[in-house]
């Protein structure tokens, strides 16, 4: 009998998996914060005899490496992969033996298209394949994208995408389950998968890549691909290098006249309370990030690489669940926290800053007046869909380089359910403007009686 146990990195959207029998297991893909795996093999009571990748990851520092070195497992990479550390060098068709006891055996099966070396690993079970963890490969009704590596390469990985999607589909049984790392909210997908698990034959049914000529396949893929989180940039040369192991002691903690002094410094003091609290109350010049929300997705899609962090939390186990979430993206040790709520984050004799939340209704009650500016700050393809007639566009990922590109008078910014537009608005808040953070889901706007284009 074999296992397979699904580990959740639900703020980066991507899957890890434990897979084994009664004594041994493999580990695929995992999250930087090993202690998850160890805690998940303890459970099963089996040792961690492999750790696997199916490619060098863009969107997140693997914990790989340091899984291996501390469990003694070994550590399988893709050939082709062009890494600074030791590791077993994985070629297509290699056979690793996960528990002999259970007949279990991992077979090795090049997928290019997500990166040049990505690789699948199929899950046999003496000699049936029961399970295939195709990484950033054959995805949940998608493909992971091809335009993280190369520019110039897009086009080809796009085909090669294609080509691995039917030599999955062509060899593997129709039961296999499809147990891939990314599609659940990562940028790593070129669109979001929908529904929680999947097999080979479901996929053949469904799967644009399995469905469609090549060129077209191609031509949609490459027209429908987003934008591109800037901190990807840093992930693929850690994960090269390997990676430091991850500190998740408490950060030093900061009083109120630190805080003002780190906000005079330039320093980014973040704010992980929900949107609702930090417009009724916060620290003038701190942003705001939801804790439960995609917080290392979008902190470290804008803050200035490097930059200094403060973190300010509701309480201690926020706080700790947000660090752990951010070293998974290479923002490893937060400058300072404090815990608790404004009255404690502001000096003395000052009070909290706040700015106003709406509805499209209320915009709508509101407009046409002189002075009001909506800001729109969606990706380009969700404005692409449909936006409020007169709106500025500036994505919120671009909005901290571009705030002077905002019409003066006062600023409703939106995006397509609330989260973004509190960043947007804690940002516009702390530069000194006049703002109204709409909370409300975009499909309320034509509803309301606005204007909107494109639909």
């Amino acid at each position: 009998m074999f296992f397979v146990d699904t580990i959740e990195v639900p703020g980066l959207g991507n899957r890890s998996y434990l897979a084994g029998g009664e004594r041994t297991a493999v580990v695929v893909d995992p999250p930087r914060d090993i202690d998850r795996m160890v805690e998940a093999a303890a459970r099963r009571g089996v040792r961690i005899s492999h750790v696997v990748e199916t490619h060098l990851h863009n969107d997140y520092v693997t914990g790989g490496p340091e899984l291996a070195r501390v469990t003694g497992a070994a550590y399988l990479v893709p050939a082709g992969a062009r890494v600074r550390f030791e590791r077993v060098p994985v070629h297509d068709g290699d056979r690793t033996d996960v528990d002999t006891g259970a007949g279990l055996v991992l077979r090795a099966l090049a997928t290019p298209g997500h990166t040049p070396h990505h690789t699948s690993y199929v899950l046999e079970e003496n000699g049936t394949a029961v399970a295939v963890f195709t990484g950033g490969s054959l995805l949940i009704g998608t493909v992971g994208r091809p335009d993280l590596v190369e520019p110039r390469l897009t086009e080809h990985l796009a085909r090669a995408q294609h080509a691995s999607a039917h030599r999955l589909a062509a060899e593997l049984p129709e039961e296999t389950a499809v147990l891939p790392t990314h599609g659940f909210g990562s940028f790593c997908s070129s669109t979001q998968a929908e529904g929680s698990g999947t097999t080979i034959g479901e996929e053949k049914a469904s799967n644009e890549a399995l469905t469609r000529d090549v060129d077209t396949f191609v031509a949609d893929l490459l027209t429908g691909l987003d934008d591109i989180p800037a901190y990807y940039t840093h992930m693929g040369p850690v994960n090269a290098t390997g990676p430091a192991p991850v500190d998740l002691t408490p950060p030093a903690v900061a009083d109120a006249e630190e805080i003002a002094a780190r906000l005079a410094a330039g320093e980014w003091v973040v704010d992980l309370r929900n949107r609702v609290a930090f417009a009724e109350g916060h620290v003038s010049g701190s942003f705001n990030f939801e804790a439960e929300g995609q917080l290392a997705t979008y902190l470290a899609w804008l803050i200035p690489w490097g930059k200094p962090v403060t973190l300010l939390a509701e309480s201690p186990d926020q706080l700790a669940a947000a660090q752990r979430e951010l070293v998974r993206v290479g923002i490893d040790r937060p400058a300072a926290a404090a815990t608790g709520g404004p009255a404690d984050w502001v000096r003395e004799g000052e009070e909290p800053a706040s700015f106003p939340r709406a509805t499209f209704a209320d915009l709508a009650d509101r407009r046409p007046a002189d002075g009001v500016v909506v800001l729109d700050v969606r990706r380009d393809a969700e404005r692409a869909g449909g936006y409020v007639e007169g709106s500025v566009h500036i994505p919120v990922h671009t909005l901290h380089r571009r705030l002077d590109e905002v019409p003066d008078g006062e600023v409703w910014v939106h995006c397509a359910g609330g989260m973004r537009a509190a960043i947007a608005a804690s940002l516009l808040d702390a530069a000194g403007r006049d703002v109204v953070a709409v909370d409300d889901s975009f499909d309320a706007a034509g509803r309301a009686g606005l204007a909107v284009r494109g639909v």
